[in-house]
């Protein structure tokens, strides 16, 4: 009975710990917000793809499994705290304890085992004590470049989120993550290119009829 009793609490706490998750589907990505995008994605939306980049790795000297873990978690204190952005003017400290708090609250719905493993994982990725940590926080910073150039591209409007790629400058050191990078900076280059030409096509366009217009 009382073994029956305790399997039922730790799946009620279960459950309220999804509960908690799941309202990352619900937490905007603020700098997305802040910048006036059009249905800005999720945390989770976010963090999902990190985890695919890190699933992506063939790096033998890099855990896979260690970086996807670490992607699944290192955001999932914003379910309670939200996602605060530097232009929030919270300090990282605050932040930092903000978070902390939340993941402690997260983890202690969680059996004893798995408590230890989700707290230690999102400590790892916010002190960056390993090499998988480092490269997730390069997949952080990647996967919100990306998703800067779809939105430039979703909107016509090259360049508008340039500070977000000006703001990871020098930050990528990984191959697969600099690989990654040269490819997305050739790709947002011809699209830029093609617009500046399609607008100096039209601007050609334009001055030719106002120009047999006053002939």
């Amino acid at each position: 009975m009382a073994a029956s009793m305790k399997t039922a609490a730790g799946m009620s706490n279960m459950l309220q710990f999804m509960k908690f998750i799941g309202q990352l589907k619900r937490v905007p990505r603020t700098g997305w917000v802040y910048r006036n995008v059009k249905k800005p994605e999720s945390v989770s939306d976010h963090m999902y793809r990190m985890a695919m980049m890190s699933l992506t790795i063939t790096d033998p000297k890099v855990n896979k499994d260690r970086c996807i873990k670490l992607a699944l978690v290192h955001d999932m204190a914003e379910c309670i705290v939200g996602d605060i952005a530097p232009t929030d003017n919270i300090s990282k400290a605050e932040k930092h304890r903000r978070e902390e708090e939340a993941m402690k609250h997260l983890s202690a719905l969680l059996p004893e085992g798995l408590k230890q493993e989700i707290y230690g994982l999102w400590e790892e990725y916010e002190t960056q004590s390993s090499p998988e940590a480092k490269l997730v926080k390069e997949f952080d910073l990647l996967e919100m470049i990306l998703q800067a150039h779809e939105y430039e591209e979703l909107e016509g409007t090259p360049g508008r989120l340039q500070e977000f790629f000006d703001s990871t400058n020098g930050r990528f050191h990984h191959p697969h993550a600099l690989q990654l990078l040269s490819s997305l900076n050739e790709e947002r280059g011809r699209h830029m290119t093609k617009t500046d030409e399609a607008k100096n096509c039209g601007n050609s366009q334009t001055t030719g009829a106002a120009s047999s217009h006053t002939s």
